[in-house]
């Protein structure tokens, strides 16, 4: 039964939206970051000009620092965010020479900036500031001393432009990620293509084609292609030897059905009573015959056509064995020969398997054995234990089969090469059948000096599985 889990498309768009949204994430950050830092960069680029160019206004007169601020300072501080411009100029000694700063150095402040220019960031009265100082030597007609020049403005001008720059950012990541969305799906239905041409191949095809599949995949395709050809060289497989079962199974049912039919012909046409008598009972063995095979044929045909392990149990393999074997040394076909047990194991030997499968598959060995083998011949079953595996196997005296028809055994209508006996060739491809089902290896070989051994080796139940 098939079931629909959802859609190919919905699970890469959705891993696409996550792994885009993940890497979005963090360019968001970068992008926020980075507008943080340019406009840090680009305001404290304008205090250290504007410190410059106050510095450069510095003139001694009479031994005394005299600053008058150039626009060009002021200019270079102001923005059209409106934000408060400070600065305070002191000379070697601390005092002011001239300033709007409220706040006063720091001599820690002060120190620092005689070794190097100081960064400072500052909140007075709730509001966050950005101070720079520097100390410049400064140039006099009788004297030179150096000068501290600190510069600063409010955060207001920095956020606005950091925003800005985000806000770009956003833009273009949004407008980047609605294109990238559209190539996504156009890349998706491009990429599928193979998949709906192969869909639209396998539509097209006729119930009984199972020739191999004519089409150009992708190498990620090529895997489902290769199994594809391989299940429909399986079904190929499985319909010619359906076909000729089937062949084989009219022609099994004709011969019979077609010497009962000319025996009582014979017999209608005569008028003595004991060759009616002769002719019913060769009806009655044809019959015989027929519906063993008939049996055999329904067997088989359920064995491999009716899947399923809903009638799979743990039972005693030994107990079954004894009492199937006792059933057949009563019946009037073993009454010629040595039907009996080897010395089973005292323990039972539990495995899981199907109680009425068994019991076919041993009674198929037993009618093989009693089929194939002469008169008085010994035929034996048992079971060996070795760790977790039971190996059951039937032997017998008889003449064998040659070593180049061994492997054509479990073949339908198989007879090992013997024409001489009333078997119907589908006992072993019975057992063949049924050992599979239970996942059971099996061998036939010949014994020395002579006769046939059958081993079907099956695995343990373990006391945590029963």
């Amino acid at each position: 039964m098939i079931e629909v889990d959802g859609s190919l498309k919905r699970r890469l768009a959705i891993w696409l939206l996550v792994t885009v949204s993940g890497l979005g994430t963090l360019l968001m950050i970068e992008a926020y970051l980075g507008a943080q830092r340019a406009a840090q960069r680009a305001y404290d680029s304008q205090l250290e000009a504007a410190a410059l160019t106050i510095a450069e206004s510095v003139q001694w007169r009479e031994g005394e620092p005299v600053l008058e601020i150039p626009a060009a300072a002021l200019q270079i501080l102001a923005t059209r965010h409106q934000e408060r411009v400070f600065y305070a100029v002191l000379d070697a000694d601390g005092r002011r020479i001239s300033a709007n700063l409220p706040l006063d150095i720091a001599e820690d402040d002060q120190h620092h900036v005689a070794r190097e220019p100081f960064w400072r960031d500052v909140t007075w009265r709730g509001e966050d500031w950005r101070l720079y100082g520097r100390e410049y030597d400064s140039a006099g007609w009788e004297t030179q001393d150096p000068v501290q020049i600190w510069v600063g403005h409010t955060m207001a001008g920095r956020r606005a432009l950091a925003g800005e720059l985000f806000e770009r950012a956003v833009t273009r990541f949004l407008a980047m990620v609605l294109l990238a969305g559209l190539l996504m799906l156009l890349a998706m239905r491009v990429a599928l293509t193979p998949m709906r041409r192969l869909r639209q191949l396998l539509r097209r095809r006729d119930a009984d084609d199972m020739g191999p599949l004519d089409a150009r995949v992708p190498e990620e395709l090529r895997e489902l292609a290769e199994t594809l050809d391989t299940l429909f060289s399986r079904q190929r497989d499985s319909r010619d030897a359906l076909l000729r079962f089937t062949a084989d199974a009219s022609h099994q049912l004709k011969t019979p059905l077609a010497g009962l039919q000319s025996t009582s012909e014979l017999a209608l046409a005569q008028d003595d009573p004991e060759t009616w008598r002769t002719a019913l009972v060769d009806v009655n063995e044809g019959a015989a015959r027929t519906s063993r095979l008939a049996s055999q044929l329904l067997s088989l045909a359920r064995l491999r056509h009716v899947g399923g392990d809903g009638d799979m149990t743990h039972l005693d393999l030994a107990a079954m064995l004894r009492e199937v074997t006792l059933d057949w040394a009563g019946r009037d076909a073993a009454r010629e020969h040595d039907l009996g047990l080897a010395e089973l194991p005292s323990a039972p030997v539990v495995i899981l398997g199907s109680s009425w499968a068994l019991r076919e598959l041993l009674g198929n060995l037993i009618d093989n054995a009693l089929t194939y083998t002469p008169a008085g011949s010994e035929i034996t079953l048992g079971i060996e234990i070795d760790t977790r595996v039971a190996t059951l196997y039937i032997e017998d005296d008889g003449p064998g089969v040659p070593v180049d028809l061994l492997e054509r055994l479990h073949h339908p209508f198989e007879r090992g090469g013997r024409q001489d006996t009333r078997g119907s060739g589908l006992g072993l491809a019975v057992v063949d059948s049924i050992a599979k089902r239970h996942g059971a290896a099996w061998q036939v070989s010949n014994r020395e000096p002579r006769g046939l051994r059958v081993t079907l080796r099956f695995t343990l139940s373990s006391p945590e599985e029963r």
